[in-house]
């Protein structure tokens, strides 16, 4: 005999609790079902307590860099990695345990912990019991892959969320995969101490980006003392001893790598193998990922995917904005659209990158008459008062329309300075809205009407 509830809600990420919270509150009676810990990715292994390690980890830099500043440190600066680990825990700590309590304390909601699979169209099973329901939301998000690479299966290695668990400082960490979470990676386990490589197949860093952008990101990083290995060809692991080799056979320099811990950054996937997906008939992709239209509908009535499974974004904000579209649909009487946001997100190496719409690559491809602009971070006051100039911020607007197309921030702030032009880009103005615009000094912002005012033809 099934439980009969108004909708169940498959895991609790970003996009989950708040729609469970959000359909309790209209009197429906409500299921949301989490078979591990609470709160998703963003809370335990992403966004919250990777930014909180790399806090920890820039709070090291500065202060080995002091002295720059004036300021002396009588003693050595150390690293205490349990200290760390241990701080980064409590703060995921606060945030799992507060979606777990806000959802418990929730009337019409019953949370489940389990396994959820699907039985057909409308009931999910969880060991032997069986819900019922009209409207499904799958909410299960990704982890991270584990590509066929010759020997992965002979070594150890770590990803983003066992890197969670480590609570000592690495001799030398490889990192396979030169893209966001990697470099993230790299950079703070540098400024722990820790000698980093990074392999990449491609030939530059996070190549989804403009040449200038990925060259910059390696200039700053290698000046830190990472390593790169690019146009990897053929990556293979060997274990030596208590040492893990990686084969690399780049085009120069020596055919291996040799280093303590190995750590595997290339990419995710969606942690939808074993819903039983099949039974509902819920059509999926290659990869996995589940198809959805512009509002979020699989292709059985009553179904929903959300977040990462979904494939239509890969990141909290995102999965949020999931959530947020699929509420006013079914509740407020809204035609909101997947289709109808702006490409953003951010890179949170130490200058962070703010990026926004089209990158320049893309915008030549389309052909369109377009104008840019372009300012290095040495021409920044707030960067110049913090000794912090590397980067450069670069954005692009089309001629005609004189609508903004997309921007590259990279330097000191730009991961909140490129909402000053998001937010003109969402209300379809002209760039010449936020180039008249007074802003304050000092600040970052400031110069983004400056760079406005200097646009010239992308040639």
């Amino acid at each position: 005999m099934a439980t009969k509830y108004d909708a169940i809600v498959l895991g609790t990420g970003q996009a989950g609790p708040s729609l469970a919270v959000r359909l309790a509150e209209t009197g429906m009676k409500v299921a949301i079902i989490e078979r591990k810990r609470f709160g998703g990715t963003c809370v335990n292994n992403g966004c919250i307590p990777t930014k909180t390690l790399v806090a920890s980890a820039r709070a090291a830099h500065v202060a080995r860099r002091a002295g720059d500043y004036g300021v002396t440190i009588r003693s050595s600066i150390a690293v205490d990695m349990k200290k760390v680990k241990a701080r980064k825990d409590a703060v995921v700590r606060q945030s799992s345990e507060g979606v777990e309590k806000w959802l418990r304390n929730t009337r019409n909601l019953t949370v489940i912990e389990g396994h959820a699979r699907f039985a057909d169209t409308h009931r999910i099973r969880i060991g032997d019991d069986v819900l019922e329901a009209d409207k499904i939301f799958i909410n299960v998000g990704g982890r991270a892959a584990v590509p066929p690479l010759r020997g992965i299966d002979q070594v150890s290695y770590l990803n983003n969320s066992t890197m969670m668990d480590v609570d000592f400082l690495p001799e030398h960490l490889i990192i396979i995969g030169g893209s966001y979470v990697g470099l993230e990676f790299a950079q703070m386990y540098r400024r722990f101490g820790s000698e980093v490589t990074v392999v990449e197949m491609a030939s530059r860093l996070v190549k989804r980006e403009d040449e200038d952008v990925s060259e910059n990101i390696k200039t700053i990083l290698e000046s830190e003392g990472i390593k790169f290995r690019l146009d990897a060809e053929c990556i293979g692991f060997e274990k030596r001893g208590d040492k893990v080799a990686v084969q690399v056979e780049c085009s120069s320099g020596d055919k291996t790598a040799i280093g303590s811990h190995t750590l595997l950054a290339v990419g995710r996937v969606p942690n939808t193998n074993d819903l039983g997906l099949e039974n509902a008939g819920v059509e999926v992709d290659k990869r996995g990922y589940i198809q959805v239209d512009d509002q979020l509908r699989t292709n059985v009535p009553g179904i929903y995917a959300l977040g990462d499974c979904n494939g239509r974004g890969a990141f909290t904000h995102t999965a949020y904005n999931d959530y947020e579209i699929v509420a006013a649909n079914l509740l407020d009487g809204d035609q909101r659209r997947v289709t109808d946001r702006i490409t953003a997100y951010a890179l949170y190496t130490d200058p962070p990158l703010g990026r926004a719409g089209m990158t320049e690559a893309e915008v030549r491809k389309s052909e369109r008459k377009a104008l840019i602009g372009k300012r290095p971070m040495t021409q920044v006051g707030r960067a110049q008062e913090r000794g912090e100039t590397d980067g450069f911020m670069k954005v692009l607007v089309d001629a005609e329309t004189k609508k903004i197309l997309g921007a590259s921030l990279l330097g000191i702030e730009c991961d909140e300075v490129i909402h000053s032009l998001l937010d003109v880009m969402y209300a379809n103005a002209s760039y010449t809205v936020i180039q008249r615009a007074m802003h304050i000094h000092p600040t970052v912002t400031e110069l983004i009407p400056t760079m406005l005012g200097e646009l010239k033809p992308l040639e």
